[in-house]
This record gives structure tokens, C-alpha cells and sequence, in this order.
């Protein structure tokens, strides 16, 4: 059992770090504070802030097992370590002799998200008043780009064709904002109905690296644009990226001119006008 959480937990920190998220560091407010259960109000410590941070919630609270958990939720397993008072006869002395030693093992916690009955403080916006960019609001409704809000993480989903979004008042400024929006609607913008750019299955691989690396690239150049100081966002890709244009030295070009290939698309797209014509 030791071995299997050990490895379950490792291989899930190596999953997030080779496909470029460190959960623990984000462009917007992931919660009004740490994660602690919701009885005992205590933080959870150590390995299991991890594992937490990276389970997508943003409610801080959680709790074990209960009648209230909303049916086909999945718990999140994560770890404590049991103290173990073991009594043995000493061969040499006869005399009766205690050792201790702690015990890993595991059991499951549920966000409060992921109950009912339970009211729970929900975070703090970090903006309070968005002060939006209407030349660059306008832009993003123009693509007719399904963005859906209130989601805990930014991402781009093929399957669905749609781009999921944190709260725009949870992020920690409105370029922060506007660089991962665009970001993501340059991977939404290589979809094969698009402008057809092939994207790794795997999180490791070199393709995903590569279009990491567009949409950085796209996202920077729409920010330009726009003049939005966009951060760079995904700093864990430069090791993979590094890699990537060492292997070939036409990968930066090659990259460059699919990024302004997907800034021109988003800025010249304008999908409701195609709409009102249809």
C-alpha cells in the first residue's frame, strides 16, 4: 500500500510538472485560504497541500466520507501517518521492551463543492471592480468562441470545443486575465475546423511542447496588440521548449509563424457577423 500511494502521488506531481502546471502557482486567486477540513478547521500539511492543489476545487473545505456528498462524486485520496506501539521480549534481557514507529496510510476527502447541506465561504474576489478593455472584449465575443466562466482552471477542451475559465475578478490583475484568455483561444483556434494544428496526446511529448509554445507565442502577440502586459504564463514549458529548439533550429521560426497565423485569425474572425448574414 505504501509503495502504490507513494508512486500514485509522485506520478501525478511528474504529470503536472512535464506538462508545464505548477498547481500552487496561478495567475488568479484559488481560494479565500488553505485547505483544512471543515470539522476540525485544522490545514492539511505537507504532501497533502499538494494533492489538494491539485485536485482543481476552490473551496478550501473538506471533509471525510458523509451521507451528503452528492451522488457520483469521487473522493480525493490523500495520506496521514499512523503512530505504531510495537512490544517485544528483549533475547538478552527478558525484560518487555516498546518501539514506535508511524504508519503511512490513506483514506478519501471530498471538497465541499462536492456536498450538500454545507455553506462555506467562497473566495474573496482578488479584483474588485474589473475594469474591462471593451476593444479586446469586443475581440473575444467576435470569434464566437465558446468561454465558459467560473471554472478553477484555464484550459481549451477539444473534445467539447470550448475554453474553460476561472472568474475574471479571481484573477490577480485583468492583464493576467487577458493573457491566459488569449492564450487559450489560440489553442482553441488550431482545432481542425480551424486552422488545423496538430496538438500531442501525451503531456510530454514534443508536439504538446511545441503547442505550448504557439500559443505562448500567440498569446503574446495578441497582447501587443492589444498592449495588455500579458507574464509569461507557463514557465515550466522553457525546459521542454529548450529541448525542443535545440532538436531543431527552425522550430522557433516555425512556431513564430503559426502564432501570427492564429493572431491574425482571432483578430480578423468575426463570427457574429457571419451569424446575422446566415
Amino acid at each position: 500500500m505504501q509503495q502504490s500511494i507513494y508512486d500514485n502521488v509522485t506520478n501525478r506531481i511528474i504529470e503536472e510538472l512535464e506538462r508545464g502546471a505548477a498547481p500552487w502557482i496561478k495567475p488568479w486567486n484559488a481560494g479565500a485560504s488553505e485547505d483544512q477540513n471543515i470539522i476540525s478547521k485544522q490545514p492539511y500539511q505537507g504532501i497533502n497541500r499538494l494533492i489538494l492543489g491539485m485536485s482543481g476545487y476552490t473551496a478550501p473545505l473538506w471533509q471525510q466520507l458523509g451521507a451528503n456528498v452528492k451522488e457520483g462524486e469521487k473522493g480525493t485520496q490523500i495520506v496521514f501517518y499512523s503512530p505504531i506501539v510495537k512490544e517485544s521480549i528483549n533475547p538478552d534481557t527478558g525484560s518487555a521492551e516498546k518501539s514506535a514507529y508511524h504508519c503511512l496510510k490513506t483514506y478519501y476527502v471530498f471538497n465541499a463543492a462536492q456536498v450538500e447541506g454545507i455553506e462555506f465561504e467562497a473566495p474573496k474576489p482578488t479584483i474588485e471592480n474589473f475594469n474591462p478593455v471593451p476593444a479586446l472584449e469586443d475581440r473575444i465575443l467576435k470569434t464566437g468562441a465558446n468561454i465558459k466562466h467560473g471554472d478553477s482552471r484555464a484550459y481549451y477542451s477539444p473534445a467539447s470545443d470550448f475554453i474553460g475559465m476561472p472568474d475574471k475578478n479571481t484573477f490577480k490583475s485583468e492583464s493576467d486575465y487577458y493573457a491566459t484568455v488569449l492564450h487559450e483561444l489560440t489553442h482553441w483556434s488550431g482545432a481542425k475546423h480551424r486552422l488545423d494544428r496538430t496538438k500531442g496526446a501525451r503531456f510530454a511529448d514534443a508536439a504538446y511542447a511545441f503547442e505550448e509554445l504557439v500559443a505562448e507565442m500567440g498569446a503574446a502577440f495578441l497582447c501587443q496588440d492589444y498592449k495588455i502586459e500579458g507574464d509569461l504564463r507557463h514557465a515550466d514549458y522553457i525546459g521542454s521548449w529548450l529541448k525542443c529548439l535545440r532538436a531543431d533550429n527552425k522550430a522557433i521560426f516555425n512556431a513564430a509563424a503559426l502564432a501570427q497565423k492564429a493572431a491574425n485569425y482571432i483578430n480578423e474572425l468575426d463570427a457574429l457577423a457571419i451569424q446575422q448574414a446566415a
